[in-house]
């Protein structure tokens, strides 16, 4: 369905801006549907890439319009470590390189050809491994790579060297390279000398470098998480499709700064809090509401059926989501 929307700002805005900020597409994908003649204003085909919207003034896309944007392929992949996120150097592979009908986990409205515009979002080093988000969406690219971007991802990091607490001290706030202070993070230990860290940003080679001004070296690095989306059950040299309700879920993590903790471990099954003593619920009862947000997928197929509900007690629907139906642009 086409995109309308009738612009109510107190001041005019430019439509390349106003259609990034609505979380449309970015400026520059604005500006290329403007060219195209595919954006309306008032019923009208509007020409001119720098025009302003006025208050009450009614934007349009047309179903052109709506399908190219529709069909822009986001997707994550599993990097083996060997393989380089972006451009490479003479012998390297890069991984775009390996997005292809061979390696897809499941299935996808569309194979990216040899001279797809897929961009990874984000760096991992060509000796670290796990998720990559790729993406020809400018809109998700701002929200994951932009300056301002607060998306928090999730590391499982294998160290040589003794972990103390004064070190894990410093690897959480106290820190610089390149001459600035790096964001808080949050730094734990899983087990004997593997850490996790939470970061918010994503400076060059950013953990091992951490690492090397406390005096512990990296033996092995792998990205498991970046905001909601979670590598768990996808294969190494593997990719499958971004859904619509997935990069909404992105951008809504992102505009909201939310995080995986205290709360749930990413992969494993939501934390459930324990009933306080002396208020532990019957055998058969109801368990306890999970803490936090639920990790994106499908519900547990061996989840029990929910209890029928008490006279006088209201039904709820769950409203289930069709997906975003995608043709191909003639």
């Amino acid at each position: 369905m086409a995109w309308t929307k009738t612009y109510s700002g107190s001041e005019p805005m430019r439509v390349n801006k106003w259609l990034a900020t609505e979380g449309v597409c970015s400026r520059r994908e604005a500006d290329a549907l403007i060219e195209k003649g595919l954006v309306k204003i008032n019923g009208e085909v509007l020409t001119e890439a720098g025009y302003k919207i006025e208050d009450g003034q009614t934007l349009s896309l047309t179903e052109k319009a709506a399908r190219r944007l529709d069909n822009q392929l986001s997707l994550m992949f599993h990097k083996p470590i060997g393989i380089v996120s972006g451009t490479p150097e003479p012998g390297e592979i890069p991984a775009v390189r390996l997005i292809n009908q061979q390696s897809l986990s499941g299935r996808a409205h569309a194979i990216p050809g040899r001279n797809n515009k897929l961009a990874p979002l984000g760096r991992l080093d060509k000796d670290s491994h796990g998720l990559l988000i790729m993406s020809e969406d400018g809109v998700l690219a701002k929200a994951l790579i932009g300056p301002e971007s607060k998306l928090e991802k999730e590391y499982h990091v294998k160290v040589r060297g003794d972990v103390t607490e004064d070190k894990l001290k410093l690897l959480r706030h106290g820190l610089e390279l390149d001459g600035r202070q790096l964001r808080p993070a949050a730094v734990t230990v899983i087990k004997d000398n593997e850490l996790k860290f939470l970061l918010r940003e994503g400076r060059n080679r950013q953990i091992r470098r951490m690492c090397d001004l406390v005096e512990l070296r990296v033996i092995d690095l792998i990205r498991v998480r970046i905001g909601p989306l979670a590598l768990a059950g996808l294969p190494e040299g593997k990719w499958r499709p971004i859904s619509a309700r997935e990069r909404d879920e992105l951008l809504r993590w992102e505009a909201k700064g939310f995080s995986a903790e205290p709360t749930a471990p990413v992969i494993a099954e939501p934390v459930r809090r324990p009933a306080p003593a002396g208020k532990r619920p019957p055998a058969g009862g109801k368990r306890p509401a999970a803490v936090g947000k639920k990790p994106l997928g499908k519900p547990r197929s061996d989840a029990p059926p929910s209890s029928k509900p008490k006279p006088n007690e209201p039904k709820f629907k769950r409203t289930k989501l069709n997906p975003r139906k995608r043709t191909p642009i003639k």
